[in-house]
């Protein structure tokens, strides 16, 4: 029977380095070890587990299943370790090479992930942001276990169960292309947006399904033309038709750049999204996710007044 007493934690290291790298010699560049050092690792490690666990074959090391089944589990382990050790470090950003996870909406990563990376360039410069976006029924757990540290959107369910911050609150607008024939004003009526075609964003962040509910609470069906998974490739569709997009207002102006776009109110009132930065209770105190919390807080409410 193996105990924790008898093995060394730096085949961890070893067995994880291989498992991403898919080669020895990378594995080894990587953490810094030889070849004939990785190669015995290896060997300890298939007799540790009494499975080869990589194959070698023209694409690279391949694991085998139990190589598979066991890389999550070790993954895990050292982030746990790794987080445990960051108690007996002081945090400071100038030298830090601390990875961040950070689950973010295709949205926000248009919105203020540019200014949050900027900032983070010349504050911490050695730091390293990792954009992990899950479904919000996963983020309470993958905080909890230090898989993520923060996670920033229209998240209403989580706040039950995390520290959380409020960001800001986002107003939606209707865009289309600028062209002849358009109507005039500010605002679109009722029957103009219904007379439209529309194309739908069918993301997982929350209030993009709340949005459709609230259209429907009011009675509005919209004419849906084309279902997009992401904002990402939205500006480019609306540029070469007459389609029409609901989307939120910061998104809208940083799309509009180049004022090639018209922006309308809505014709309906529809409730503003509250946008909120969480992590766990656990990290509440972490030098680093103070820092990283505070300066990521400032940004994007920075850039919202802007």
């Amino acid at each position: 029977m193996n105990s924790l007493d008898h093995v060394d934690l730096n085949l961890l290291r070893v067995f994880q380095a291989i498992v991403e790298e898919r080669s020895l010699t990378r594995a080894g560049q990587r953490l810094a070890l030889s070849q004939p050092a990785i190669s015995y690792s290896l060997g300890r490690l298939r007799t540790l587990f009494d499975d080869p666990l990589f194959i070698r074959t023209r694409a690279g090391m391949q694991p085998t299943p139990i190589a598979l089944e066991l890389s999550g589990i070790v993954g895990r382990a050292l982030d746990t370790v790794r987080e445990a050790l960051r108690y007996a470090e002081h945090f400071d950003p100038a030298v830090s090479t601390r990875t961040f996870r950070l689950s973010l909406s295709d949205a926000g990563e248009l919105a203020y992930l540019p200014p949050i990376c900027e900032a983070l360039h010349r504050q911490a410069p050695r730091v390293r942001l990792r954009i992990e976006p899950l479904p919000v029924e996963e983020i309470e757990d993958a905080l909890r276990a230090s898989r993520l540290d923060f996670a920033i959107g229209n998240l209403p369910t989580l706040t039950a169960h995390t520290r959380h911050q409020l960001l800001f609150e986002e107003t939606y607008v209707c865009m289309t292309r600028k062209r002849r024939g358009l109507p005039r004003g500010q605002a679109l009526s009722l029957a103009q947006f219904l007379e439209a075609s529309h194309v739908q964003i069918t993301s997982v962040e929350h209030s993009h399904h709340a949005l459709d509910d609230a259209f429907r609470s009011k009675g509005v069906g919209r004419h849906i033309a084309l279902e997009l998974p992401h904002f990402v490739a939205l500006p480019n569709v609306l540029a070469v038709t007459d389609l029409f997009a609901t989307l939120p207002r910061r998104l809208a102006q940083i799309f509009n750049r180049d004022q090639g776009f018209q922006i309308y109110e809505l014709p309906v009132a529809l409730p503003a999204a509250q946008v909120t930065m969480h992590w766990h209770e656990n990290f509440d105190q972490d030098e680093g996710n103070v820092w990283l919390r505070n300066l990521m807080g400032g940004i994007v409410q920075q850039s919202i007044s802007a």
